[in-house]
């Protein structure tokens, strides 16, 4: 689901404000998938620690340690410098 302060929809799906929000309006979720500059990375890693998520994933060119490290303390796995589509793709052939 996409999270973004100041979208109602983006690509057809509804757009939650929070990222607290879209989890308390569809559940829980495994992987945080953020498309931000690195500065943005911690706050959202602030956010999966506190909705529970299982995953922060910071996309292709997008490296903070600071968020890794925020992300692992709250027992987070991180993946930074990846993109979800290829990654999935290499995996799966």
């Amino acid at each position: 689901m996409p999270v973004h302060p100041n979208e109602k929809v983006v690509e057809g799906l509804e757009c939650y404000r929070t990222l607290g929000d879209a989890v308390a309006a569809t559940g829980p979720v495994d992987i945080v998938d953020v498309f931000r500059r690195a500065e943005f990375c911690p706050g959202h890693a602030r956010e999966a620690v506190a909705v529970g998520a299982r995953c922060l994933w910071l996309q292709l060119g997008i490296v903070s340690a600071e968020a890794a490290r925020i992300a692992r303390a709250g027992g987070l796995a991180v993946v930074m410098d990846r993109c979800t589509q290829i990654e999935r793709g290499r995996l799966l052939g």
